[in-house]
């Protein structure tokens, strides 16, 4: 009898990393607010928990994971490198991430004259011809994305760069959210339900009212999102 062998494919999913931080109680109420804002964000998406910037020990990490899990939050994997390893009660530990945002400290003389010089690799623009319809997601990791027309309430917009809306943004619209803190939102009438650059946010209760029904940008500044207008 022939053995068969196994069959392995290599696929790259998209997973988003919640950071947490101290102190933690208030982080956890920030997360609450974030759900309650973006209903169902969360769901059917892998979440790794970066646990770098919080750094527990390895006996608080299940009680923090079930605080999570009691938010409808599935932790897929945990990434913590003051951590040699978990129980198998626990999400595996994270190898081999690839990640996306360059940490300041480490930007040194050379690696700032690299990123004087043009990048050899342009990123890409995604271009949405259709209205974003409710409940409809539209996710691109690699570039901008610019949509033609408008983005219906309960829609999702997120880009690893900047966001164009043409139309009217009803929507929830995540700019740079692969790191990229320079990433940018526009849009010509704005009508969002909440608008966030490198996972820094804005609802609708938070805007100006005269920044309502307007034409405006979107960029971060000092961990602070300011909305102006588009002149």
């Amino acid at each position: 009898m022939q053995n068969k062998s196994i069959r392995f494919r290599a696929r790259s999913f998209v997973a988003f990393a919640l950071v947490p931080e101290g102190p933690l109680e208030q982080w956890l109420q920030d997360l609450d607010r974030w759900i309650e804002n973006s209903p169902g964000f969360f769901k059917g998406r892998p979440v790794v928990l970066d646990l770098n910037t919080l750094k527990p020990q390895a006996s608080e990490i299940g009680a923090l994971v079930a605080l999570i899990a009691d938010r409808g939050i599935r932790t897929y994997a945990i990434e913590a490198d003051h951590i040699d390893s978990l129980g198998h009660d626990l999400p595996p530990m994270l190898a081999g991430a690839r990640k996306t945002m360059i940490e300041e400290e480490q930007a040194d003389a050379e690696s700032l004259a690299k990123a004087e010089q043009p990048s050899q690799t342009a990123s890409k623009t995604l271009i949405v011809d259709q209205p974003v319809r409710s409940g409809q997601s539209i996710v691109h990791p690699h570039g901008d994305v610019i949509v033609m027309g408008s983005a219906s309430f309960g829609s999702e917009i997120l880009a690893g760069g900047s966001i164009h809306v043409y139309g009217t943004l009803r929507g929830r619209a995540f700019a740079g959210a692969w790191g990229d803190r320079t990433a940018r939102i526009f849009c010509r009438r704005n009508e969002a339900e909440l608008l966030a650059v490198d996972g820094w946010y804005r609802t609708a209760e938070d805007m100006e009212p005269s920044m309502r029904g307007k034409a405006i940008q979107v960029h971060l500044d000092d961990n602070a999102i300011q909305v102006a207008p588009l002149n």
